[in-house]
């Protein structure tokens, strides 16, 4: 059985009609209507198959479905290497919000150091959504016990107009706010942030049950 086949085996034209609509850059007829539970099954199937290679080179896909399998195959594997050489040959032909954000490669969590370097190069890139992969990778990985002021100027600094890479900036700055609030918030006191992201970050943030209530009454104060 092909992987198609296997897709359409548990495909729902209803929640395809959904998923058109939360993705309305790519071809309705490249969503098949897939749930993420399902596409998860279908992933470590083919992770665990001796078709894996063959599919990870199989690029472009023809589907949004595979995109999504394509990156949660690639989130499993354990050695560090040949796990981003394989993000770094998918990332070009990434085309949508949902196959950027949806998997995090287990590996790179034990791999910081060598992690960071990638993801300069990712965020510096002129694709969209391999800048808007890096920042999600710096958001997921670097606010934490690795974090250095430092990383908040490198999100910063990225710029560009597109709706989905905006709405990463938005999001990495919320995420910041909620973690590394003393840091962070001088980028909204002395408006750092281009005007649309400050004013989405500052919403995000107000919305989030991690931001203090004192906190949230200050951020609406710099709206």
């Amino acid at each position: 059985m092909t992987l198609y086949d296997r897709l359409m085996q548990v495909r729902d034209d209803a929640y395809r009609e959904f998923q058109a609509n939360l993705v309305p850059n790519i071809p309705k007829e490249t969503i098949l209507g897939v749930r993420t539970p399902e596409m998860r099954k279908i992933a470590k199937e083919v992770f665990e198959s001796g078709d894996r290679d063959a599919f990870l080179s199989d690029l472009p896909h023809r589907y949004y479905e595979e995109n999504l399998i394509h990156f949660f195959v690639l989130a499993m594997m354990k050695d560090f290497g040949e796990c981003v050489r394989g993000v770094e040959a998918f990332l070009p032909f990434v085309d949508c919000w949902p196959a950027s954000d949806q998997a995090t490669p287990k590996s790179f969590r034990k791999n910081h150091q060598k992690l960071l370097p990638y993801i300069e190069k990712w965020i510096a890139s002129e694709h969209v959504y391999t800048a808007r992969f890096g920042l999600r990778m710096l958001m997921n990985e670097f606010l934490d016990a690795d974090f250095k002021e430092e990383y908040l100027e490198l999100a910063a600094s990225k710029r560009g107009e597109d709706y989905y890479l905006k709405m990463m900036v938005a999001w990495f700055f919320a995420t910041a706010l909620a973690k590394r609030y003393d840091e962070t918030v001088p980028y909204f006191e002395n408006r750092r942030l281009d005007e649309w992201v400050h004013k989405k970050a500052i919403q995000k943030a107000v919305e989030s049950f991690r931001v203090t209530d004192e906190h949230k009454a200050y951020l609406k104060s710099l709206r």
